[in-house]
């Protein structure tokens, strides 16, 4: 099993790898098929070897509210693993999703054996908190423009690859251009940045009119990435 440097899958040893791996079996999911619902026991974790997925939690009278985007490496269910809490949020896939299934108890007898391997975890979970934290202030600081080029921000730089204007397809590093790859709709996008719909559409017209964005069906492409880093700012 491979994977993308310093994600929790990419941190463990090759001897890490092949036990967890022995631990566990290989499942699949079609894109919108339900890895784990908000609400239920948790009896098993994930470590997705393909595929992206995004973690949601669901408003009482309709909605939801985008928590995260995991990609391949990532480490999913391990908090209410344990501490046998029921889930506190529904993981979706966003694309065909390979992933490695564990036994919740497995899994935690794979930490007893492995202490760095737990470390590891709780560093991944101090990175999260910090993140979480981060997006509060945000939504206090920030107006909805501000913080949809926050998001699209993080998305050009963990799923971008770049973009030639003139070819219209995939261009050389380095260049100004950047299409991101992984493909949220606006009310996805909405649920990410706490806003309405018509917001969100609203901000990525302003974004549009600066000439700092281009946006199609189901494509988002960056063209001034550093305009977007300082109006976020």
């Amino acid at each position: 099993m491979s994977a993308p440097e310093g994600s929790f899958l990419g941190d463990l040893t090759p001897a890490e790898r092949e036990e967890l791996a022995a631990r566990g079996r290989v499942r699949e999911f079609d894109r919108g098929e339900s890895l784990f619902l908000e609400g239920e026991d948790p009896d098993w974790v994930a470590v997705l070897l393909w595929g992206r997925v995004k973690a949601c939690s669901y408003r009482e009278f309709g909605g939801e509210t985008l928590l995260a985007v995991r990609g391949p490496g990532a480490l999913l269910g391990e908090v209410a693993a344990i501490d046998g809490l029921p889930r506190s949020a529904t993981v979706t896939a966003l694309e065909p999703v390979r992933a490695l299934a564990v036994t919740a108890d497995e899994f935690r007898g794979f930490l007893q054996v492995h202490g760095r391997v737990s470390v590891l975890i709780m560093r991944m979970l101090c990175q999260r908190w910090r993140d979480a934290d981060r997006k509060r202030v945000e939504f206090g600081m920030f107006d909805a423009t501000g913080r949809v080029a926050q998001r699209l921000v993080e998305l050009a730089e963990r799923f971008g690859v770049p973009y030639d204007r003139r070819t219209g397809g995939a261009g050389e590093a380095g260049g100004d251009s950047v299409q991101i790859t992984l493909n949220l709709s606006q009310e996805e996008l909405a649920g990410w940045v706490g806003a309405s719909r018509e917001a969100v559409s609203k901000a990525l017209r302003t974004l549009r009119r600066h000439g700092w964005i281009e946006t199609g069906r189901r494509r988002l492409i960056v063209h001034d990435l550093q305009a977007l880093r300082r109006h976020a700012r």
